[in-house]
C-alpha cells in the first residue's frame, strides 16, 4: 500500500526577486514560481516546469507523491503541500514543497474509495451515501498509501462503514477519529411539494368578493348619509325663516 516515489527527477532553479511583475515573466517564459522548505532549513525561491508539477498532482498517488528535486546540483526528497491554479483557465500559478526525512513520521490526509455493490442498493432498494472523502494519518514516508478502500460488498440497510473498517496496512495510524462514519445505505429520500388545491383557490376568491361589495355598499351608504344631511340643511333653515314671520306678526298685533 505504500506510495510509489515519483520515477522522475524533477530540476528546479534558483528564483529571484518576488515581486507580480517577477511573477508573470516567469510564467511567461514556461516555468511558474515555487517554495521549497523544511528539513531544519531555509525556505528558498525556486523555479520549476508546471507540467511536471500537474503530471504529480494528477497521479494515484497526487499530492503524497515523493519525488527528487535536484536544485543546484543537490537532491532532496520532497513533496507538493499546497498548490494554486488560475480559476478560469486552471493554469497551475505556484506551489510550495516540503522537504522529507524518509525516517521520520509523517501526517497526510489520503482519499477513501468506495468498493464493491451493496445488497442495501442491489437487493433492498436503499442508496449508498458516502459521507467521508478522505482521512487523516500518520506514517512513515514510504508507507503513504495512495487511497484507502472501503468495502461496501457486503453493506445491508442501515449498516455503515466506519473509519475503523477501512482496509489498512499496520504501519498506518489513523488520526481522523475511527468510530467516524464514512458511508452508509439509507432509504430514498423523497422530495414532495404541497400543490396549490383547485377548490382552495375558487373558495379564497369567493371569499373575497363579499368584501368588496361590502365596502361598496358602505361607501354608497355613507354618500347618502351625506347628501341626507345636505338635504336637511334647507328645511332647518326654512324652518327658522317661519318662527322669525311669526314673531313679527304677534309683535305687531301687540301695537294695535
Amino acid at each position: 500500500m505504500a506510495t510509489a516515489t515519483a520515477d522522475k527527477n524533477v530540476e528546479a532553479k534558483p528564483r529571484q526577486g518576488g515581486g507580480k511583475n517577477d511573477a508573470r515573466r516567469l510564467r511567461a517564459s514556461g516555468m511558474i514560481p515555487a517554495v521549497v522548505y523544511g528539513a531544519g532549513q531555509p525556505a528558498q525561491a525556486i523555479a520549476v516546469d508546471p507540467k511536471q508539477m500537474r503530471r504529480i498532482l494528477n497521479s494515484e498517488t497526487g499530492h503524497n507523491s515523493i519525488f527528487d528535486l535536484s536544485l543546484d546540483g543537490q537532491a532532496a526528497k520532497v513533496m507538493i503541500v499546497d498548490w494554486q491554479f488560475e480559476p478560469i483557465k486552471s493554469a497551475l500559478l505556484h506551489v510550495d514543497l516540503k522537504r522529507i526525512a524518509m525516517d521520520k513520521v509523517l501526517r497526510v490526509s489520503v482519499p477513501i474509495v468506495l468498493k464493491g455493490e451493496a445488497p442495501g442498493v442491489k437487493l433492498q432498494g436503499g442508496i449508498l451515501e458516502q459521507m467521508l472523502r478522505e482521512v487523516e494519518i500518520e506514517c512513515l514516508p514510504g508507507d503513504i498509501p495512495g487511497h484507502l478502500v472501503a468495502d461496501a460488498s457486503t453493506l445491508e440497510f442501515g449498516q455503515t462503514i466506519r473509519v475503523s473498517d477501512l482496509a489498512h496496512d499496520a504501519k498506518v495510524k489513523f488520526i481522523t477519529d475511527e468510530t467516524q462514519a464514512v458511508a452508509h445505505v439509507t432509504a430514498v429520500k423523497e422530495i414532495v411539494e404541497a400543490a396549490p388545491v383547485e377548490g382552495a383557490v375558487e373558495a379564497e376568491a369567493t371569499a373575497a368578493e363579499p368584501e368588496v361589495i361590502k365596502k361598496g355598499k358602505q361607501e354608497t351608504e355613507g354618500e347618502a348619509a351625506e347628501g341626507g344631511d345636505k338635504a336637511a340643511k334647507p328645511e332647518k333653515a326654512e324652518k327658522s325663516g317661519k318662527s322669525e314671520k311669526s314673531e313679527k306678526s304677534e309683535k305687531s298685533e301687540k301695537k294695535k
